[in-house]
């Protein structure tokens, strides 16, 4: 079910637009997390992402480094939600993130809080 609902998504996005899925991390599993990025990778997505930033909890480093792991380079991975500090952005790049969500850019640009 899951793979035909994203299958049928990617299909109906026009080329060359890229599909970003979202991902509520805090809800799922690890074997969730491993199984829907083996199928974001498979339809070829261009984005996982970890998470709204809405719900119980957003971004961890282990689960930016499983996203990474499952997806290798097929996809980029945003991680989003908790990411507020030059540290914990820096942590999440190095786990795997090729962008980052976060409504802080400033701070951690300029190496705050």
């Amino acid at each position: 079910l899951v793979y035909n609902t994203c299958c049928s998504v990617c299909d109906g996005t026009a080329s060359p637009i890229p599909l970003k899925v979202i991902f509520e991390t805090c809800l799922l599993t690890k074997e969730e997390i491993r199984k829907l990025c083996e199928v974001c990778a498979d339809i070829g997505v261009a984005f996982v992402k970890t998470s709204t930033g809405f719900s119980t909890g957003g971004a961890t480093v282990a689960d930016v480094r499983l996203m990474r792991e499952v997806v290798g380079g097929t996809c980029g991975v945003k991680a989003s939600g908790g990411v507020r500090d030059r540290a914990t952005a820096l942590a999440m790049i190095r786990a795997g993130a090729t962008r980052l969500g976060t409504s802080s850019g400033v701070a951690i640009v300029n190496g705050g809080k």
